[in-house]
């Protein structure tokens, strides 16, 4: 049996939760309802700053660009809390032409990561002493929209308020970062809490991507945007509302 689409259920992790590993050989789990009215499309914001991690935000982006490829209505943009301009990547990817951010007009907002270790350099640190996407990111929460924190991203959510002592997880060297702050940090390559999605290092943005497009579009598509790009998820996923 092909092992993309399906699921291996494991036994229950932590209060109120479940794990999912990716695997061949069980039957599917879905895991969750679609998140939009029915014939609009799936909207997704990916915030980029300077000092960003490039996988971090390309990773999603590949995934949610392939959904649409696969036949999936989905509208994918690079946004940035600030006006409409460009910034520079943490390897120096240069991006332009990036559009203001409207998270009212979102479904999916993507925070991705970098720079973590350089506390004096472009990056998480330098975005939270600004202020400015922490406050809309704290402004945006509403019914209905649902965040992805991809590494280093979920310090970002956490200074934004947005984690709190939620469930979450980071890149393993941030983990003890947010553990010091009160957040419930779980050992998961994605860890769903409903409208707070997070995902590990770096590549586990991918993973976190997939994981919701199978929750919003369903196991089908997700499987077909894998076989695009040739990508096989990993590691588990560690769903604390069912």
């Amino acid at each position: 049996m092909d092992r993309r689409g399906v699921l291996r259920s494991a036994a229950a992790v932590g209060a109120g939760g479940a794990a999912v590993t990716w695997g061949a050989g069980a039957a599917q789990a879905r895991p969750g309802s679609r998140e939009r009215a029915p014939g609009r499309p799936l909207r997704v914001h990916i915030v980029v700053f300077d000092g960003v991690e490039e996988l971090d935000f390309a990773g999603p982006l590949e995934v949610f660009g392939a959904a649409r490829t696969v036949g999936q209505q989905v509208e994918t943009r690079l946004v940035t809390s600030g006006a409409r301009g460009g910034c520079t990547g943490r390897f120096g990817t240069r991006l332009t032409g990036v559009g203001a951010w409207d998270p009212g007009s979102a479904d999916v907002v993507v925070v991705p990561g970098g720079g973590f270790a350089d506390r004096d350099g472009a990056g998480v640190w330098a975005e939270i002493a600004r202020g400015r996407l922490t406050r809309a990111l704290r402004e945006a929460a509403r019914p209905g929209l649902t965040m992805l924190g991809v590494c280093t991203g979920v310090v970002v959510l956490h200074a934004a308020g947005v984690v709190g002592d939620r469930p979450c997880t980071t890149h393993h060297r941030a983990k003890d970062h947010l553990r010091g702050q009160g957040a419930d940090v779980r050992d998961a390559r994605v860890v769903d809490d409903g409208n707070l999605v997070c995902a590990g290092g770096v590549s586990s943005g991918i993973d976190g991507a997939l994981w919701l497009v199978d929750r919003a579009l369903g196991p089908e598509p997700a499987g077909k945007v894998e076989a695009l790009m040739e990508f096989e998820r990993r590691g588990t996923v560690l769903r604390t509302r069912v």
